[in-house]
């Protein structure tokens, strides 16, 4: 390659024409760097999806809709690999604890920062442990009652929570859950009280729920649809500031106007901390195509969620304030995990 010329002390500065000319060059030079980057990290090697609960989940859902779009995308197999336990804390610690090389990613959902007030000893923090490739999606969560416990509306629930605390009760798929949390809110700003039952599980609350052992909870819209259409469930409210397309009569929490009390949830993909930015913009450009798609879209939408792809660092901003909000919410309420 010829050398370039050595400019002396004594030479005319270059022209703004060279100057923008050269400008020009480096950042085309740049922007072709970050393709290559993300293939000469580890060239063909396999990506893992893991997600940190068990399959069928809303967050299982989105991983194996975007793995094979970014394999064919980035001509590199992309898989998922669920690996459960203690909310989401395991899997989520063996994308904090990989090496961060593009090969291993995480896909989860909000749970991943109610867990920091929860569990303090969780051993990582992902606030600065992982970082924010691009949401994913939002989650919505309805508010239903069973139709044995006879509560017929949002006011009705209200009222009566009010008349007798505590004598009516929810459930959750465990403390600290999206679900458990909702309720928790909506007691802590409606100043009421309802009895919380924590089970393990979606399946054993809702099985109770239509059984009438417990009298309301909150649900993700595609849980509670099909016993909402059968009759089975009460649909009281939806956890979004305005109604939803798949029950556009039920009203959003926010018509009780005591403030913020959108409760949906987001999912989105994480890297482990040290990921080269290179790779993390590359996968978020590939990630708002893909959730562009409209075979993607459709799939979301069947199940309560709708495609929202944001910027890593829009994506942090969002993290970062969830993990604030739930913080003092559990510190308000005196939540522990059971």
């Amino acid at each position: 390659m010829p050398q370039l010329p050595t400019l002396r002390a004594n030479a005319h500065p270059p022209s703004p024409q060279r100057r923008s000319l050269v400008l020009g060059a480096l950042a085309a030079t740049a922007a072709a760097a970050t393709p290559r980057a993300w293939a000469q990290a580890g060239a063909d090697a396999p990506v893992r999806l893991v997600v940190p609960f068990t399959p069928g989940t809303g967050i299982d859902l989105i991983a194996r809709q975007i793995a094979q779009p970014l394999s064919d995308r980035l001509k590199r197999p992309f898989f998922v690999e669920n690996k459960a336990g203690a909310s989401g804390i395991i899997g989520t610690q063996e994308v904090v604890r990989a090496t961060p090389d593009g090969t291993t990613l995480l896909v989860s959902v909000n749970t991943l920062v109610m867990n920091m007030a929860l569990y303090p000893k969780q051993g990582f923090n992902p606030l600065t442990d992982l970082v924010p490739v691009s949401q994913t999606s939002w989650g919505q969560l309805l508010l239903v009652a069973s139709a044995g416990s006879r509560i017929e509306s949002l006011k009705d629930l209200m009222d009566r929570a009010r008349a007798k605390p505590g004598s009516l009760n929810y459930g959750s798929p465990g403390a600290g859950t999206p679900h458990h949390l909702a309720m928790e809110l909506l007691k802590n700003r409606a100043k009421i009280s309802l009895t919380h039952i924590s089970y393990r599980g979606t399946a054993p609350a809702v099985t109770d729920l239509l059984g009438g052992q417990i009298d309301a909870m909150f649900l993700p819209i595609h849980v509670a649809l099909q016993h909402v259409k059968a009759g089975k469930l009460k649909a009281l409210a939806i956890s979004s500031d305005t109604p939803h397309p798949l029950l556009p009569e039920v009203p959003s929490l926010g018509t009780l106007k005591l403030g913020d009390l959108n409760v949906d949830m987001w999912y989105g993909v994480f890297a482990p901390a040290g990921t080269p930015r290179a790779m993390v913009d590359r996968l978020n450009t590939e990630l708002r195509d893909v959730l562009a798609s409209p075979a993607v879209a459709k799939s979301f939408e069947t199940q309560g969620m709708t495609p929202a792809h944001s910027s890593p660092d829009a994506f942090q901003k969002l993290v970062t304030a969830d993990a604030k909000r739930w913080a003092d919410l559990i510190k308000a309420q005196g939540i522990t995990a059971e």
